[in-house]
């Protein structure tokens, strides 16, 4: 077998094995994503991609926005009342970008959810404040014996007036600062069985309207599907709006991303990735291997070419595995004609298939010995019937006396 032979299979068994463990990989029991941030691109049991998938399916635009919250104004559109969501972000905005996520709400209704987005709660005048234990919460106006939802945090008067930060300045180098107005209308959408504001609207002037969210587990896949989490999470946005900007930039997933580190993040994860890194490797092992070359250069073997003899032996050779006596008879008249051609004497003829007896005929009388007369002669007589071997031999002393016989 040769060694490029041998490469190929090897490869080809190594790539069976590396399947088949992938596929053997994923039919056990598979790693669950544990990932705590309330994305809506992860779907473990914390990211919220069922939230807006859910909502998607109810008709409502979702756009998922990974820009810093001064670019929001690029984001605004006239297709119809809009929410921007802030749910849970895993990286706490400061008040500068609370600041310019207020500044958008003047024209569109917010959306915010957990402790995280206090920053952006306080400028409404509340904070979101987190329970050591679960808490029952129900709908108002509904009996507690018939909700099954559980918070662990409560939201709270934080602030009125002015709210500033003196960690965070402007660009003109002043403090940044905003002022909570005073809402036209509360309405308590969630509370606790204790009495306590889970989930409020502010309705502000010019019909705007401010969602707050004491805690974002609400919008999390697991309670969705766990409890009574998904209807009423689904009721804040569907009906309401067409058009939802869900706030990923503070979940990590900023414009700095590229589709190599995705692809690269899920094969370290993936058996089919970890396959892929496999095969690679061996493949890479394999191109080394045949490009190593060991022992001294081997030189080429020389090309010898044939000899006339060793031709005409091969000719010969054939000619008598095929019984071609007459053929071998012709080719030799025809081989004459073709030396004689430059003589005066030698017309042109119509080639091989032409029956070589007129050509003889009109030859004999230019021949100058009866040798070579009687030598045409014969010649003439040899390619009217069929001849065997020594007819061959025969033919071929004639040609050579009459080629004896014109040669100058």
């Amino acid at each position: 077998m040769r060694p490029r032979t041998e490469l190929a299979t090897g490869i080809a068994v190594l790539s069976l094995l590396a399947l088949g463990a992938a596929v053997l990989g994923t039919r056990g029991r598979r790693e669950l994503d544990l990932d705590p941030r309330r994305s809506t691109f992860l779907t473990g049991p914390d990211g919220a991609r069922g939230y807006t998938d859910a909502l998607e399916r109810l008709g409502v635009k979702v756009e998922r926005f990974r820009r810093r919250p001064a670019e929001l104004p690029t984001a605004a559109s006239d297709t119809g009342p809009t929410v921007l969501a802030l749910l849970g972000p895993s990286d706490r905005p400061d008040l500068l970008e609370a600041m310019a996520m207020v500044e958008f709400a003047g024209r569109h209704d917010l959306l915010l959810a957990g402790p995280e987005a206090n920053a952006v709660m306080r400028c409404y005048g509340y904070a979101a404040r987190t329970r050591g234990n679960p808490i029952l919460a129900v709908l108002p106006g509904r009996p507690a014996d018939q909700s099954d939802l559980r918070v662990r945090a409560v939201l709270g008067r934080a602030a009125s007036g002015i709210v500033r930060d003196s960690a965070a300045w402007d660009e003109d180098g002043r403090l940044a600062s905003c002022a909570v107005p005073e809402p036209l209308r509360v309405d308590t959408l969630l509370r606790t069985a204790g009495g306590r504001s889970v989930a409020l609207r502010l309705t502000l002037a010019g019909g705007r309207a401010v969602t707050l969210v004491a805690d974002d587990a609400i919008f999390s896949n697991r309670a969705l599907r766990a409890s009574d989490a998904g209807p009423f999470a689904l009721r804040l946005v569907a009906g309401r709006y067409r058009r939802m900007l869900v706030d990923e930039y503070h979940q990590g997933y900023g414009p700095s991303g590229s589709l190599f580190r995705a692809v690269a993040g899920w094969s370290t994860r993936s058996p089919w990735g970890w396959a892929g890194w496999q095969l690679a490797a061996v493949g890479l092992i394999g191109l080394a291997a045949a490009a190593v070359r060991f022992g001294p250069i081997r030189p080429a073997p020389g090309r010898r070419r044939r000899s006339p003899l060793e031709h005409v032996r091969a000719l010969a050779t054939v000619l008598a595995a095929t019984g071609g006596h007459d053929l071998a008879v012709r080719l030799m008249v025809q081989g004459l004609r073709r030396r004689l051609s430059r003589a005066p004497q030698a017309a042109p003829g119509p080639g091989l298939r032409a029956d070589p007896r007129p050509w003889l005929a009109d030859l004999a009388p230019h021949l100058r010995t009866r040798r070579g007369r009687d030598a045409a002669a014969s010649l003439v007589a040899l390619t009217g019937r069929p001849q065997d071997a020594g007819g061959v031999l025969r033919a071929a002393h004639e040609v050579e006396d009459v080629w004896e016989d014109l040669k100058p």
